[in-house]
């Protein structure tokens, strides 16, 4: 199979799944090296982006999924014609952040560093999987571990965790560890 060919097929397998598509199973599918397939891949989305395409590939992880672009979300509303998903409270955004930079962290965690109850936030935020159950604490009770999703990943446009943007005092933190270095 030429490449062109194995990238109308990758297109055609993004599209006709809709959700995310792990690599590993397009490397089943394709009986392609990964490596070159996410060369491939990475090729396919640079000529989307060149050539301003409607769609675009992202990456979340190792997972591949079409997406219209955001600069064409007023259009696709239109098409929909149908009313925008309420928004979150500061509540549940405020412990979405927490876990996100803490994670892996039980709800007890979460609670003592916003100083109030998050029982509706965390259950607001696990309903929308923005997060969910990655584990329990080795501990009595053996409290729940919260971490974020690919569905995270997806709603705030990241390809990784490690993209997020670093926290203000995180920077005053690591300027202190340096100057205390010196």
């Amino acid at each position: 199979m030429d490449i062109k060919e194995i990238k109308a097929v990758i297109e055609g397998l993004l599209f006709t799944w809709g959700e995310p598509l792990h690599i590993r199973e397009i490397e089943k599918i394709l009986e392609t090296p990964r490596q070159e397939l996410v060369k491939i891949i990475e090729e396919m989305r640079d000529e989307f982006n060149y050539n301003r395409r409607g769609i675009q590939i992202v990456r979340t992880e190792q997972s591949y999924q079409l997406s219209t672009r955001l600069e064409h979300f007023e259009y696709v509303k239109k098409l929909h014609n149908r009313k925008e998903n309420k928004g979150i409270s500061n509540a549940a955004l405020e412990t979405l952040t927490i876990v996100a930079y803490k994670q892996p962290i039980t709800k007890t965690e979460i609670e003592d560093i916003r100083g109030v109850k998050c029982d509706k936030a965390v259950q607001t935020l696990a309903d929308r999987q923005l997060i969910a159950e990655v584990g329990r604490l080795d501990k009595p009770g053996k409290p729940i571990l919260y971490g974020t999703t690919d569905e995270f990943l997806r709603a705030f446009g990241l390809g990784s965790i490690k993209e997020l943007p670093i926290l203000e005092s995180d920077e005053n933190l690591e300027i202190q560890e340096e100057e205390g270095t010196d």
